[in-house]
């Protein structure tokens, strides 16, 4: 171990010295009358994709009758000799009109040969290989940039040409540092994996990946392709207000804060509902918006707190036309981005180029779960069946929202090439026009693709009066404890009032959506900068957890939280004294965390994948999501008891126990998950 903590302290101190000699160029450079961050624009007429472009295309021109020399029968020696004498005369020709280009971007790689060097810069469309020579570029620059380091941005001039390897280059006459890479970038074969740095510091993520950066150049091609859309049907973006009194239009826990200027307690919204029905009020017909809303909730693979959402509303529809539109607008946009209908998602392909399925709520139901809801009479019959299923429900809960349930239980998951599900409860859509033949139901379709709700869409409820009560049925829920109920709107209820066509609208997911087309696995990964727990230690501020990043001669000690482990025990297993034979029939085990994902409706228990050894997943739940978020346990070693019975929770069978200790301060109990050295392998008896 004494080794192993002196080659650590090694590696510390050699990084701290690479960084020291990083600034000591700068110093050098400033000193010389170099400063390159002093330059404050540079010349750009390409991009490396476009280099090659303009080559190949020019080289067609030129040479495209010269054909290949014939080397046959040639021994080695005489083919290279007519082999070199052939390039060299195609960059004769070639070189006689160059294309002149001028373009900027990162260095990812150098390689130096005395008077004559070779660069990779990487810009926006990719990369390109840059010849620097003394003779052309002048002995200053060329001793400079001998020195320069990866990372550091260059600005080059000169032409392109093709090497004696068939690659396309360009040769430098000028080149100019633009600015210093003080830190150093990760090993270029391996890149940047952790996934923790990637969302944290994605800057040093899209320089180290190429897949990364292209996800997020599709989502902005989604996101113009869903505009382009949009007005070719003649729809008009708007945008509405963030900070609201009262956040409406879908079943979420908002974020508050206060307002100082009018000193009013105020709410991120949650939706882009009420505000752009009132704009269907005032007559503008088709509008939409693309935004971001705030839910306070978990987070997982799919949820992120902060959303991009996009709601339209349409005059004069109803859900059947936005079937129409949502249908017509994936297979637009998976053309678009995709090149075809047909994607890929994970390794299963999804067909988006034929008809959606259609299917109502009660039939997804009778389909996958064998159950028929509109033979159940009433609240208490559809509890009875919960109870047979073992589908967790609350006392509150009516038949709709324990049909929602069964739903959720065994439908979803089936769910995988794009279907409409339609019809649901009027018990969960407070905001949607009742069914005329069937009042217990509402004119209301989800989205289903991947398993996966992509959107939700309603024929809007227009009635003053309806809406009144049941957003009064919704103040009744948030007064028996439910908070994720909607409250009593009397600013919408006054637009009505003055009178709303009939309306067709709906809500996409768009992170969503940019994943299934891009075949990212988490949320996390097409959004630039998702929500991350904050860093403990002296860089909490920034989410910096790195030393090396700060001036080696300030080399500062990260620190962990400090507790007070005087208040800290281990909850009791057993309340009075219990004989070792019992206790010993206890499997204690080491298990690693493989996958950790909040239970859906659930605002405590976390659902845990575990390797306990056995070569079989394990799933344990456990009640610690008030203390940490799925994703930071990933990978953690922790201990738990293998040989308990299951036991149903949220209708999932957990397999064992996880052990915590109780940390309790001023009067409140925090759990800690027992976590040890990830050097015990999963499956490691204690005793």
């Amino acid at each position: 171990m004494a080794n192993q903590n002196n080659n650590k302290g090694g590696q510390q101190q050699d990084v701290n010295q690479l960084l020291k000699v990083r600034r000591e160029k700068l110093q050098n450079l400033q000193e010389a009358g170099k400063d390159p961050f002093q330059i404050t624009k540079y010349n750009v007429t390409h991009h490396s994709s476009d280099v090659k472009e303009l080559y190949n295309a020019h080289e067609a021109e030129i040479l495209g009758d010269r054909k290949a020399p014939d080397v046959e029968g040639l021994d080695d020696a005489a083919k290279r000799e007519v082999i070199n004498n052939d390039y060299n005369e195609r960059r004769e020709i070639m070189d006689a009109k160059p294309i002149e280009v001028s373009i900027a971007g990162r260095m990812m790689f150098k390689r130096v040969m005395g008077k004559a060097s070779f660069c990779n810069i990487q810009d926006l469309k990719g990369n390109i290989q840059v010849y620097v020579a003394r003779d052309n570029v002048g002995e200053d620059s060329y001793a400079d940039f001998k020195k320069s380091d990866i990372g550091d941005i260059y600005g080059v001039k000169g032409f392109a040409f093709r090497t004696k390897t068939g690659e396309i280059s360009i040769h430098a006459e000028e080149i100019t540092l633009l600015s210093k890479s003080l830190q150093i970038l990760p090993e270029k074969f391996h890149g940047l994996t952790d996934t923790d740095t990637r969302y944290r510091q994605r800057y040093v993520d899209l320089i180290m990946n190429q897949e990364s950066k292209e996800v997020f150049i599709k989502r902005s091609q989604i996101l113009k392709g869903i505009r382009n859309f949009l007005a070719g049907r003649d729809f008009m973006e708007v945008e509405t207000p963030m900070l609201v009194s009262n956040a409406g239009g879908a079943a979420a826990r908002p974020f508050e804060t206060h307002y100082n200027a009018l000193n009013e307690d105020v709410k991120l919204r949650i939706s882009l509902e009420l505000y752009l029905k009132r704009l269907i009020v005032g007559g503008l017909e088709r509008v939409y918006e693309i935004g971001r809303v705030f839910r306070n909730e978990g987070v997982d693979t799919r949820h992120n707190p902060e959303f991009t959402l996009m709601e339209l509303y349409q005059a004069y529809t109803d859900y059947e036309g936005m079937m129409e539109l949502t249908e017509s607008m994936f297979r637009y946009l998976a053309e678009k981005v995709c090149g075809s209908t047909k994607i890929s998602y994970n390794g299963v392909e999804i067909d988006l180029g034929k008809p959606f399925a259609r299917m109502t709520m009660i039939d997804a139901i009778k389909k996958y779960a064998g159950v028929d809801f509109d033979q159940v009479p009433d609240d208490a019959a559809a509890k009875k069946l919960a109870d047979e299923h073992h589908i967790e429900y609350e006392e509150r809960h009516k038949k709709g929202d324990i049909v929602n349930l069964f739903f959720e239980e065994y439908c979803e998951k089936e769910l995988i090439q794009p279907t409409f599900i339609m019809d649901h409860p009027i018990e969960i859509s407070p905001l949607t026009k009742k069914k005329p033949s069937d009042p217990t139901k509402v004119e209301r379709f989800e989205l289903f693709c991947n398993t996966w709700e992509m959107c939700n869409a309603y024929s809007e409820l227009n009635d003053p009066i309806d809406q009144r009560e049941r957003f009064a049925a919704q103040d009744a829920n948030a007064a028996a404890g439910d908070d994720e109920a909607e409250h009593t709107d009397e600013d919408f209820l006054n637009a009505l009032e003055i009178g709303m066509p009939p309306t067709g609208g709906i809500g996409y997911g768009i992170d969503r959506l940019v994943m299934l087309l891009t075949d990212s696995q988490a949320i996390r990964d097409v959004l630039l900068f998702p929500t991350m727990k904050s860093l403990d230690g002296v860089n909490k501020k920034n989410d910096v957890n790195n030393t090396a990043s700060e001036a080696p001669e300030k080399n500062v000690k990260t620190e962990s939280e400090k507790i007070d482990f005087s208040k800290v025990k281990v909850e009791p297993l057993f309340e009075e004294f219990v004989d070792f034979d019992t206790f010993s029939k206890s499997d204690f085990r080491a298990v690693k965390v493989k996958e950790c994902v909040a239970v859906p409706k659930s605002k405590k228990l976390l659902q845990f994948t575990l390797d306990d050894g056995t070569g079989t997943d394990r799933t344990i739940l456990s009640g610690i999501h008030t203390y940490y978020e799925p994703e930071e346990l990933v990978g953690k070693t922790l201990i738990a008891i293998t040989n308990l019975p299951p036991r149903a929770m949220m209708g999932i069978d957990s397999c064992g126990m996880l052990l915590s200790a109780i940390h309790e301060e001023e009067g409140e109990e925090k759990l800690h998950l027992l976590m040890v050295d990830d050097h015990i392998p999963a499956g490691a008896k204690l005793y």
